[in-house]
């Protein structure tokens, strides 16, 4: 037996969890028996439910388990900045395969689909806004980005806006962004208000377990010891992201990355009003991430809220100490108050930290790891489109369904070798630390 020495935590104060707009439609169920169900999926992320979801469909007859340590939209994917990418995401315009990134385009927007059509047939208020995103800069020196970034859609043949300065400012609100590309696919969502709608709309043959971490596992019987209760099953899929070592597949491969986000509350109408030359009256949601990795993410939401995102950092425990939070909190009050000088007495209402799973090649993990024990992990930053996508493709290789979609992801699911501990974590405080230090002004 496989043990679990490290589980998911709360890190702080959830906001998308904590402020998703409606009752959630059923209950908290736990694991209180021994069990055995055909299929288990260890994880109730945006890649576990597409793949249980997409299983169900497939294999009406089975009876499917997902289990997850916390509550759905507790985790990493209801954590994250709320953008469902379409584009591909920090390409390098110098690399060749252009029909790669054509395809990485046409999954991700097949994940939008399918998360749409999900939250219009749930009905929930997801917050779901098709608000384009912003790629912008602040420092000259960071302008290079966008003009690469502008030869990544040429050779797609995606639209783009080019805006700047004061027509910039009319868009955003805030004159801090010198510019930026503006591209009209990408969505804004509450994602744990997201993540709850998708796991309502599973299948009856899908049981939710929740609150139900697994303390051991056991590949070659495919059994699962959780606390309470033994679950067992014929197939096994991690659907774990970070927590992948923990299981022992998978070592050498992943590196995961802690960033943390700071939530306002809802702004009045006098807040919203309050410019020198711009206000925020009447802008639409938007969202912006920066020309260079490691600068904020920031969002304008639907109920007037500000999202500031920044801070990266590794931390081997998997969970991060209130202390660390309390200082990303102090650096996204600089980054909101050099955006947003005018709403000085706005306070955060949230602030919490959420791991980005990451590899050295940007490959994601996508695989059989023993007979019928499956495994996916690694989103790099781009979780809801491409773990509903991965998700639901894994569901069609269990099932020995063919097609030129899963192909391509098995082909690329080619996660590079990287050290493991002690030399990962300097190696890792080293990079993190370059790269806030080469993006300053877009912090």
């Amino acid at each position: 037996m496989q043990q679990i020495k490290r589980l998911p935590a709360i890190d702080g104060q959830l906001g998308w969890f904590e402020s998703v707009p409606f009752t959630r439609p059923m209950p908290v169920q736990q694991a209180e028996k021994d069990e055995y169900f055909d299929i288990i999926v260890v994880g109730a992320g945006f890649s576990g439910l597409a793949t249980a979801d997409r299983l169900a469909q497939l294999r009406p007859e089975a009876r499917i388990a997902i289990i997850d340590a916390m509550e759905v939209g507790q985790g990493s994917s209801g954590r994250n900045a709320g953008f469902i990418i379409d584009l591909p995401h920090n390409v390098d315009p110098t690399e060749p395969d252009t029909l790669a990134t054509t395809q990485v385009r046409d999954l991700n927007k097949f994940a939008i689909q399918r998360l749409d059509r999900i939250q219009k047939q749930q009905g929930l208020d997801v917050c779901w806004h098709q608000a384009g995103k912003y790629l912008a800069a602040h420092e000259e020196k960071h302008f290079s980005g966008l003009t690469d970034f502008v030869d990544t859609l040429e050779a797609i043949g995606e639209p783009y806006e080019i805006l700047s300065d004061d027509e910039l400012a009319k868009r955003l609100g805030t004159h801090y962004y010198k510019r930026a590309i503006y591209t009209p696919g990408n969505i804004l969502v509450n994602p744990a208000a997201l993540a709850i709608s998708v796991a309502s709309a599973l299948p009856d043959n899908v049981t939710l377990l929740e609150n139900t971490p697994v303390d051991e596992i056991d590949f070659a019987n495919k059994v699962i010891q959780t606390p309470k209760v033994r679950l067992s099953a014929d197939i096994i899929v991690l659907a774990t992201n970070a927590f992948t070592e923990q299981f022992g597949v998978s070592n050498n491969r992943i590196t995961p990355i802690f960033t943390y986000a700071s939530l306002t509350r809802p702004l009045t109408d006098d807040e919203m009003s309050r410019c020198k030359d711009f206000s925020l009256k009447n802008i639409e949601p938007w969202g912006l991430t920066s020309a260079h990795p490691a600068g904020t993410t920031v969002r304008l939401t639907d109920d007037k809220r500000i999202f500031i995102r920044n801070t990266l950092n590794y931390q081997p425990n998997l969970s991060s100490p209130q202390a660390v939070i309390d200082k990303a909190k102090a650096k996204h009050r600089k980054s909101y108050l050099a955006r947003f000088p005018q709403l000085p007495d706005v306070p955060f209402e949230y602030t919490w930290g959420g791991m980005i799973c990451v590899t050295m090649n940007h490959e994601p993990i996508f695989k059989e790891h023993t007979t019928g024990v499956y495994v996916i992990a690694a989103m790099n930053g781009v979780g809801v489109a491409k773990g509903t996508y991965l998700g639901h493709y894994m569901a069609e290789y269990i099932c020995g369904k063919d097609s030129p979609e899963l192909d391509f992801i098995l082909k690329h699911a080619t996660p590079s070798w990287m050290p493991p501990d002690p030399l990962r974590s300097v190696g890792a405080h080293m990079r993190l630390s370059y790269e806030e230090r080469m993006a300053k002004g877009e912090v």
